[in-house]
C-alpha cells in the first residue's frame, strides 16, 4: 500500500479536526456572525481521483455555516491534502457572491468557473447540513441533489472518520456505498503498517442502489500512537482483486 508509506512520512503534517458539522444555518447568510471564543467543525468535499472526498475544517464559530463551508471549499485543498492527491473542480479565482437558504433549497451565486465535478463538490458540501435538501444556481431552475452526481461519488464514500481525525478504539465508520450485494471489506492499519483488524461491512442497499452504512470494528491493539489508516475496498467478483479502494489516514491513540 504505497499510500500508507506516504501517510507515515506525512504524520507530522496531519491535523485532528472533528468531522461533525454544526447543523445550524440561516435563511439568508449575507452576513456572517462569529464568536471569537470557539470554533465550528464542518466538512468540505474535494476530489480524489475524480471522486468526492470529504475533509474536516474548523472555522471561527458562526451561525452562517453554509457560507463558511463554501468559503473553505473555494479556498481549495491545503498543502497536506494536495500531497495526498486531493484536487478541486473550481478555478483559483472562484468566489462566493451570495447564498440564500429557504425551505430546504440553497440558492448560490458564484463568480468564477468550475467543472461538473466542482458542482458535485458544492452540492455535497452544502447537503451535509440537514436544512439543505437541494442546491440551485440562479438563473438556472435546476435543483441538484447528491443523487445527480453518482458518477463523481466513490463506490464506498467514507464520511466519518475524516482524514487525520483522531479515532477511538474500536473505530466507528459511517458513509454511503454502492457495491455488489451491498458488501465491502475494511482493514485498520496501525502506525507501524500492520493490519490490526479486518472484516466486512454492509450498506443498506447496493448493486446499483446507494445505501448508507454505519459499522464499528472489533477492539484492536496498536504498538504505538500515531498515524494509521482505515482502508475500505470491494472484492472483484471477476478475479478476486481489490477494487474501489480508499485509504483514510487517521490518528490513532494508544
Amino acid at each position: 500500500m504505497c499510500l500508507i508509506a506516504l501517510l507515515l512520512a506525512l504524520a507530522a503534517c496531519g491535523g485532528n479536526a472533528e468531522p461533525t458539522p454544526s447543523t445550524e444555518t440561516t435563511a439568508t447568510t449575507q452576513t456572517t456572525e462569529t464568536t471569537p471564543a470557539g470554533t465550528t467543525s464542518l466538512r468540505v468535499y474535494f476530489l480524489l481521483n475524480g471522486k468526492v472526498q470529504p475533509v474536516a475544517r474548523e472555522v471561527p464559530k458562526t451561525r452562517a455555516v453554509a457560507r463558511a463551508a463554501l468559503e473553505q471549499l473555494l479556498a481549495g485543498p491545503n498543502t497536506t491534502e494536495r500531497e495526498l492527491g486531493l484536487t478541486t473542480g473550481f478555478d483559483t479565482g472562484a468566489r462566493l457572491v451570495a447564498i440564500d437558504i429557504n425551505n430546504g433549497l440553497a440558492s448560490v451565486a458564484l463568480d468564477g468557473t468550475y467543472t461538473r465535478a466542482g458542482l458535485a463538490q458544492l452540492v455535497y458540501t452544502l447537503t451535509q447540513f440537514p436544512t439543505v435538501k437541494a442546491v440551485r444556481l440562479p438563473p438556472e431552475e435546476v435543483r441538484y441533489t447528491r443523487a445527480d452526481f453518482e458518477e463523481y461519488t466513490p463506490r464506498i464514500l467514507v464520511e466519518s472518520p475524516l482524514p487525520f481525525e483522531t479515532v477511538e478504539n474500536p473505530l466507528r465508520a459511517t458513509g454511503t456505498a454502492n457495491t455488489f450485494e451491498a458488501t465491502f471489506q475494511y482493514e485498520v492499519i496501525e502506525p507501524e503498517g500492520r493490519i490490526v483488524e479486518k472484516n466486512f461491512a454492509m450498506a443498506t442497499s447496493g448493486s446499483g442502489f446507494r445505501g448508507t452504512f454505519d459499522f464499528r470494528t472489533l477492539p484492536y491493539e496498536i504498538s504505538r500512537p500515531g498515524l494509521g489508516a482505515l482502508v475500505v475496498f470491494e472484492i472483484s467478483a471477476k478475479d478476486g482483486s481489490r477494487i474501489h479502494l480508499v485509504e483514510i489516514p487517521v490518528q490513532m491513540a494508544k
